[in-house]
C-alpha cells in the first residue's frame, strides 16, 4: 500500500498527510484548544497528552506534516520564528562558538551580537558564501553551530548548503539552515547535509499574513535536538492550537502559491533588468546573479518569490517609487497571497547595513502581468 511518504510533496501537503477527524469523519481536522487533559482514578492520564505547553494535538498534526515535507525525523513549532532560532541558540553552553552570516534576517543577527554573546557565547559573523571565510571561522571544538541562511535577506544571496555542512561537521558543529525564502518546496536542507531547518513560519508557510509561528525541524533526535525539544517545554515557548489549526490550512496550499510567486519573481526579475530606473536587480533566478550556479544546484522547481531591486538615485528615489506602488503593499513581512514591498533601511534604523537605495519586493499570487504594470508607473513617474 502507498504510504503518505512515498507521495509528492504537493499531495503530501494538499492533505496534509491524511489529517482528518476520524471520530467524525470530517475531511477538515479540529481545533484543539484546551490546556489540561483528563485523568483517571489513579491520576494516570486517558491519553497521550498531559497539558498545553509541552504538546496539542493540533500542534502535533502540523508538526508531522512539516517534518514529512523537510525529511526529518521531527518538527517543532513555536509562537514565532524568532521564538524557534533563538530557541537552537539557548540551547549552547558559556564558552561555545556561533559563525553565523554577515546578511541574515536583522533580528536574529541583532539578537547574536546583544543577547548571546553577554551570555558568554562567542560569535563571528562571516560572509557563509565564500566557502574560505567560513571554513576559516571554525574553531575545532568550540563551534558548535554554523547558521546558514538561504537565500539571505535582503539581497538574496545563495550559500552552498552541502559545502557549509561539511565545513561544519569537520569542526565538529551542526549546521542550521534559515529556509524561510526558499520553503521545502524549492529546497529541502536536509538533503545536502544541514542538521536543523528553522522557518518563519509566519510567512511561506502559512502563506496568508494571519499567524505568527516559527518551526525547527531535525535531521537526528540526537542529544542537541532533545534539548531544544525540552527548552520549548521549558520555556513555554509552543504554538496555540487554534494558529497550528490556521498554519495547517495555509500549509495545503503551499505548493501552489510558492510556485507561483516564483514564477512571477522570475518574470519581474528579468523586466526590471536593464531597465534605466533600476540600478540593479538581485535574485538568484537570473543568470548573472553571483550565486545563481549554486542556488541552481539545490534548489528546484524555481528561486523564490523575493527579490530586490536598486533604484537609481539613491535612498529618496527608492522611497518614491515605495510610494508610488498601487498594488504592492508598503508593509513589512513577506511570504503571503498579497504582492509587498519595504525599504529594508528605513525598517532596520541608521545601524542597518542594507543599501538605502534597496526595495525588498515580496511577490504573491496576482497576475503577474498587474504587477509589472505597477512597477513601471512607479519608476515612471518618480
Amino acid at each position: 500500500m502507498t504510504t503518505f511518504a512515498d507521495l509528492d510533496i504537493a499531495t503530501r501537503v494538499a492533505q496534509a498527510l491524511g489529517a482528518v477527524d476520524h471520530a467524525t469523519g470530517a475531511l477538515v481536522p479540529p481545533v484543539h484548544t484546551s490546556t489540561t487533559y483528563l485523568r483517571d482514578r489513579d491520576y494516570k492520564l486517558t491519553g497521550p497528552w498531559s497539558y498545553g505547553r509541552p504538546d496539542n494535538p493540533t500542534v502535533e498534526a502540523a508538526e508531522a506534516v512539516l517534518a514529512s515535507i523537510e525529511g526529518g525525523v521531527g518538527a517543532l513549532l513555536f509562537a514565532s520564528g524568532t521564538a524557534a532560532f533563538t530557541t537552537v541558540f539557548q540551547a549552547l553552553k558559556p564558552g561555545d562558538h556561533v559563525v553565523a552570516p554577515k546578511e541574515m534576517y536583522w533580528a536574529l543577527r541583532t539578537w547574536l551580537l546583544e543577547l548571546l554573546q553577554p551570555w558568554g557565547v562567542a560569535v563571528d559573523l562571516v560572509d557563509t558564501t565564500d566557502l574560505h571565510a567560513l571554513a576559516a571561522a571554525m574553531r575545532p571544538g568550540q563551534t558548535r553551530v554554523v547558521w546558514i541562511e538561504t537565500p539571505a535577506n535582503p539581497s538574496w544571496q545563495v550559500t552552498d548548503i552541502a559545502a557549509a555542512a561539511d565545513i561544519a561537521h569537520r569542526a565538529g558543529a551542526v549546521l542550521g539552515v534559515d529556509s524561510t525564502s526558499a520553503t521545502p518546496v524549492l529546497t529541502r536542507p536536509i538533503e545536502h547535509g544541514a542538521d536543523i531547518v528553522m522557518h518563519s513560519a509566519t510567512k511561506y508557510l502559512n502563506g496568508h499574513s494571519d499567524v505568527l509561528a516559527g518551526a525547527l525541524i531535525a535531521a537526528r533526535d540526537d542529544a542537541f535536538w532533545q534539548r531544544i525539544v525540552r527548552l520549548r517545554w521549558a520555556n513555554g515557548a509552543i504554538l496555540g492550537g487554534f494558529e497550528a489549526w490556521l498554519l495547517l490550512r495555509g500549509l495545503r496550499t503551499l505548493v501552489l502559491r510558492v510556485r507561483q510567486a516564483s514564477r512571477s519573481a522570475q518574470a519581474i526579475a528579468e523586466h526590471c533588468l536593464g531597465h534605466p530606473q533600476v540600478a540593479q536587480v538581485l535574485y538568484p533566478g537570473l543568470g548573472n546573479d553571483p550565486g545563481h550556479a549554486v542556488a541552481k544546484r539545490q534548489m528546484s522547481g524555481g528561486f523564490g518569490g523575493m527579490l530586490s531591486i536598486r533604484v537609481q538615485g539613491g535612498r529618496e528615489a527608492a522611497l518614491g517609487v515605495a510610494g508610488k506602488l498601487q498594488l504592492f503593499a508598503r508593509a513589512t513581512s513577506l511570504g503571503g497571497v498579497e504582492s509587498l514591498v519595504e525599504h529594508r533601511a528605513s525598517i532596520e534604523g541608521p545601524a542597518s547595513p542594507v543599501p538605502p537605495d534597496l526595495l525588498r519586493l515580496s511577490v504573491g499570487i496576482e497576475e503577474v502581468a498587474d504587477l509589472i504594470a505597477d512597477l513601471d508607473q512607479a519608476l515612471a513617474r518618480r
